[in-house]
């Protein structure tokens, strides 16, 4: 049996924000919304205060995202909805404070620390979660998983539960205008890897597939466009549009061998996670490939990169081909490029394989995936 899991509302355009205003007043009238520096002195936050303000909904913000969230961010944003007493939560922002948002509102109900839920189901009944993205790629306003690095352990905990789910996702493609060069790249790709990884998945089905196929010919289409030009409305309303698609994908049929290796990097040597899944992207699907040449080779069909008369085979290696192309276009460095130093990286393979097989992702792959499959990975991937 299949279980297909959205948000309970989704507004998409360019009014979205204001017709919000009839479900936010069901959620409580004090929000507390959480955020980073740089989008709250925004103009998209100047709109989400003036919006609640009109609804007369009271708010805090709590800005201390700063990077990929931690359990120590997450504390300290708790314990400030506590004292504030608000009732429900709102994250604005990029995959970051949307992941934080939930993480609060769950330990908002929940006993002990953060760590404690890493790999468990949180159930029961949350805070009321708004999301409101302002990149194209996490697809975390569709998704029950948030992603917290635990510090101690120098781990990104994986935590999931279908009440994460946002119950209600702004999608504003207008907000995604100023994102800078690097992040259009690093997010949109993220949105690839989710779109592809999920229709390869062995958990995909029916409902997963549209999606992810509509997702994968957005994203090889309008991501070079908005990469190279920001100001494109039309490129910008695709790839909102793709990665909400995707994030549905994800949430639904999960992610595989990428995203398992991709988690470990992003912890210890602190990489943007959607850049490091593009550096993962073409030594972790060339491994996957023939264990799903079929799905593959769709993709491939469906972008234009391969014909009809070519085999499986050879439609799936287009595909990556293309996949790869889009990485260029989009100026993707190497590990070594970003500064990452041989002689840390190479000594911790071995925790990065153990943590990536534990994550539970590679075996969603449809292909066996060992530890040793991981190490090797890892060493093309930095040579």
């Amino acid at each position: 049996m299949a279980h297909f899991a959205i948000p309970s509302h989704i507004l998409v355009g360019k009014d979205a924000l204001p017709s919000a205003v009839p479900y936010l007043k069901t959620y409580g009238n004090r929000a507390f919304i959480v955020t980073g520096k740089h989008v709250g002195k925004s103009p998209m936050m100047e709109q989400l205060k003036k919006t609640l303000e009109k609804a007369e909904i009271a708010y805090y913000v709590f800005d201390g995202i700063t990077g990929e969230p931690t359990d120590k961010m997450i504390e300290e944003g708790l314990e400030q909805y506590k004292k504030t007493g608000c009732q429900f939560v709102i994250g604005i922002g990029g995959g970051s404070p949307l992941d934080s948002a939930k993480a609060i509102a769950a330990m908002a109900v929940n006993e002990g620390r953060i760590a404690d839920y890493n790999g468990k189901e949180i159930t029961g009944s949350v805070p009321g979660i708004v999301a409101i993205p302002t990149t194209s790629g996490t697809g975390s306003e569709a998704t029950k998983f948030t992603v917290i690095t635990d510090q101690e352990k120098d781990i990104k905990m994986l935590l999931k539960g279908d009440c994460l789910v946002p119950d209600l996702a702004i999608v504003d493609p207008d907000f995604t205008m100023d994102m800078p060069k690097s992040v259009t790249a690093a997010t949109g790709l993220d949105a690839l890897t989710h779109a592809v990884e999920a229709y390869t998945s062995k958990k995909a089905f029916s409902l997963t597939d549209v999606s992810a196929v509509s997702a994968v010919k957005r994203i090889m289409k309008y991501l070079p466009i908005a990469y190279q030009n920001g100001y494109d409305a039309k490129a910008r309303e695709e790839m909102s549009l793709a990665a909400l698609e995707a994030g549905f994908c994800i949430n639904n049929s999960s992610v595989t061998l990428v995203h398992g290796m991709s988690r470990p990097i992003g912890a210890l040597f602190h990489v943007p996670h959607g850049m490091s899944n593009a550096m993962l992207l073409k030594e972790c699907l060339s491994f996957a490939l023939d264990g799903a040449y079929d799905r593959f080779a769709t993709l491939g069909r469906a972008i234009g990169a391969a014909a009809e008369s070519d085999s499986d085979q050879v439609a799936a290696e287009k595909l990556l081909d293309a996949i790869e192309k889009v990485c260029r276009i989009c100026e993707i460095p190497t590990l070594r490029a970003y500064g990452i130093k041989e002689e840390e990286f190479l000594p911790v393979i071995e925790k990065m394989s153990e943590d990536a097989i534990a994550s539970g992702s590679p075996g969603n792959t449809r292909k066996t995936v060992t530890k040793e499959d991981c190490m090797a990975i890892y060493k093309k991937v930095f040579a």
